[in-house]
């Protein structure tokens, strides 16, 4: 994983550390180093945009987190919360040469289904989209609480 692969998303002080041949990052939501892989490297440049540019607490970002679709397990990559918790945005990152085609939406949309947020956003870091509580393409996500 090369970590100065180039996103949409503003850089930012992230810290590495490289142990048995192998590159990590550290999550500053869940306090944790986790391996470094493309979409890993996607999901920490849309956590530190949602908290910096966005102005989203770091406490009411979920990241990585299980639930239950049809009896089978899934985990999201990211849901923001209202500050009176509850569901805001769902994000479902991928690594940057990954398309983000119909499967990669609807696979959002699915777990949305159970989180249940106004807004559901797809990105692989160098496109993303933006989907309403009605599935439709949003312009811009309205990041107003």
């Amino acid at each position: 994983m090369n970590p100065d692969l180039s996103l949409k998303y503003p850089g930012f002080n992230y810290r590495l550390r490289k142990e048995k041949g192998q590159t990590y990052i550290f999550d500053e939501i869940r306090k944790k180093w986790l391996l470094l892989t493309p979409e890993e490297w996607v999901r920490q440049h849309v956590v530190n945009y949602l908290v910096v540019e966005k102005n989203f607490h770091r406490s009411n970002i979920a990241v990585e987190k299980e639930l239950t679709l049809n009896d089978l397990k899934r985990r999201y990559d990211l849901v923001v919360y209202t500050s009176d918790l509850k569901p805001y945005l769902i994000v479902e990152c991928k690594a940057p040469y990954v398309e983000l085609d119909q499967f990669v939406i609807d696979q959002a949309l699915r777990y949305n289904l159970v989180v249940k947020a106004p807004y559901v956003m797809i990105t692989n870091g160098i496109r993303d989209f933006v989907y309403n509580s009605e599935n439709k393409l949003c312009e811009l996500l309205p990041f107003t609480l």
